[in-house]
């Protein structure tokens, strides 16, 4: 499955793509603030995510920047099982391209694929130093749930409080502006052969 965003390509990851992610997610400022991704993060964890299959319902994404000479690999999103049911939305953006709205745009492209699968509700969270993630979750159509929830940091190694976010979808195709809006942003799904 690939999406096209307004100026974002988003398409499964392949093995031979785990040097890239592994040049721009070696960076702590990142990991921390990612739930399950260890850190140190080396080159053995970059060639394991790199390599894993896709789960139809629970569909992940490598973000690239399309450009003159291909497309650069700037992050990741992607649905995953939530720890407590449900469905959850994750995300990262490397370091030289934050505060540019990628991180939005992408969760965006994710969400009308969750609404595109059949899911009605989808969740998220951040840990509560890390602010900026719940403005992106917000500039996405999430709510805060009020919510405060321990989460275990694989980075850290210790358990984290995070702010839960959630956001409801409409059935996909209606066409009637309820439920997730995504800012006027023509995005269309494909499907791969």
């Amino acid at each position: 499955m690939f999406i096209r965003s307004e100026r974002l390509f988003l398409r499964p990851a392949w093995p031979e793509d785990w040097a890239e992610l592994h040049a721009i997610i070696d960076d702590e400022a990142i990991v921390r603030n990612l739930a399950r991704a260890p850190w140190p993060y080396g080159p053995e964890d970059a060639r394991w995510f790199a390599s894993q299959p896709q789960d139809l319902r629970h569909p992940h994404f490598f973000v690239t920047l399309p450009g003159a000479h291909g497309s650069r690999l700037i992050g990741c999103a992607g649905l995953a099982p939530a720890e407590q049911g449900g469905v959850e939305l994750g995300y990262w953006i490397a370091r030289s391209h934050w505060g540019r709205g990628y991180a939005t745009e992408a969760a965006r492209a994710v969400l009308n694929v969750a609404r595109a699968i059949g899911h009605d509700r989808i969740e998220a969270s951040h840990f509560i130093d890390n602010p900026a993630s719940g403005q992106v979750l917000l500039k996405a159509g999430f709510r805060p749930t009020g919510e405060w929830r321990p989460r275990y940091s694989a980075s850290r190694r210790t358990v984290c409080t995070s702010v839960m976010f959630e956001t409801l979808l409409s059935p996909a195709g209606n066409g009637d502006g309820d439920g997730n809006d995504s800012g006027g942003q023509s995005e269309e799904v494909m499907r791969a052969a």
